[in-house]
């Protein structure tokens, strides 16, 4: 259970408040002293051409499918998945990645499944059983009695840029009729979120929409590849949604089928990346790390001997810059592991040993 400790006068998040405006004023690393100034710079005038030049695209670029066609293409690997739990109803939305059934999903979408059904776009139901499911990621796996399916062409989420057009295809509310498209494009890449009690990092985000039913349901390239699964979606903001990249994706399934469950490591925590710029603002003498800003009671830190406003630098010999590394770090170590965590607190240098616990249930 994560607790919010008292707030002390130095408290990053009450920092953080404070001085938001600067932070949005400081786009470089090195501050730029407003006092000096170069007398040997001049004013530059810089002319247009009169007229437009028309630009053309490199010979042999192959050209792209439509959306359309890409629509129909992967149609049949996108799956309603429909769950009983005792507390009601739900839906979402699963990707076949092989023929003889395995289907990739959001952890979310099947938590405390009852019962799983999975429906064909041909309408064929089948029963679904759970392979595997790993809540740090938000990844199942589950599997139906079934052959000759058409699984998805998966991309490289890697080689993905900012405004690149993506296509998100799911059972969004649930409805009738066969999977919803919405289009968008790559609004920015390596964000993180929490979505209930995880944090999930390293997401891509879109403007393209993504409702209740997405869940689990494929982010196509321009290509047709997936590069994501739909997965979260902020109700304070207009066209802000999130998908797990494919290859994070990928990896995490093949653990689950393997090992059934994945246990990560945890040390206890919810914290902020200390980006350049607030650390100039606040004084830090780093510039990247996770400041704590809350602490599980009796977890791993507290038991270390971590405090609120910690920053944590590095993990053994792992250099943690942000959230996304310490949720890599902690993909890669399993409970009961013993790790030494470097930390800055105040102006010093501290080390401390921690045992690493499980997730909370």
């Amino acid at each position: 259970m994560i607790k919010t400790s008292p707030s002390p006068t130095k408290h990053l998040v009450a920092l953080i408040s404070a001085v938001i405006f600067l932070v949005v004023a400081c786009t470089t690393d090195d501050p730029v002293d407003p006092t000096v100034s170069d007398p040997t710079l001049t004013p530059t005038t810089v002319t247009f051409p009169p007229t437009a030049t028309s630009f053309a695209l490199p010979p042999n670029i192959p050209s792209l499918p439509s959306t359309a066609d890409i629509v129909e293409n992967v149609s049949p690997s996108v799956v309603h998945i429909q769950v009983r739990t005792r507390f009601g109803d739900s839906s979402g939305t699963g990707v076949i990645l092989e023929e003889d059934g395995i289907i990739l999903t959001n952890q979310h979408v099947i938590e405390g499944a009852v019962s799983i059904s999975v429906a064909l776009t041909n309408d064929e139901v089948f029963e679904g059983t759970v392979i595997g499911e790993d809540e740090s990621v938000d990844i199942a796996v589950i599997k139906i009695e079934a052959e000759g399916l058409q699984p998805a062409l998966l991309g490289d989420a890697s080689k993905l840029r900012v405004g690149e057009d993506v296509i998100a295809i799911g059972h969004a509310l649930g409805l009738a009729g066969g999977p919803t498209v919405s289009k968008g494009v790559v609004s920015a890449l390596g964000r993180t979120v929490n979505q209930g009690t995880e944090q999930l990092t390293d997401l891509i985000q879109t403007d393209a929409a993504i409702n209740p039913g997405n869940s689990g349901g494929p982010l196509l390239n321009a290509r047709g590849e997936v590069i994501g699964i739909s997965t979260a979606r902020l109700e304070s903001g207009e066209g802000i949604g999130f998908a797990i990249e494919i290859n994070l994706a990928q990896a995490v399934v093949e653990q689950l089928i393997h090992q059934s469950t994945l246990a990560p490591g945890t040390i206890g925590i919810r914290a902020i990346d200390i980006t350049p710029a607030l650390a100039q603002i606040i004084g830090l003498p780093v510039t990247r790390g996770v400041g704590i800003i809350e602490m599980e009671n009796g977890g791993p830190a507290q038991l270390a001997g971590l405090e609120i406003d910690d920053i944590i630098i590095r993990i053994n010999e792992e250099t943690i810059r942000d959230n996304s590394d310490l949720s890599k770090f902690m993909r890669a170590h399993r409970p009961g592991e013993e790790v030494t965590i470097t930390i800055v607190r105040g102006q010093q240098l501290f080390q401390a040993l921690a045992t690493l616990g499980g997730p909370t249930q």
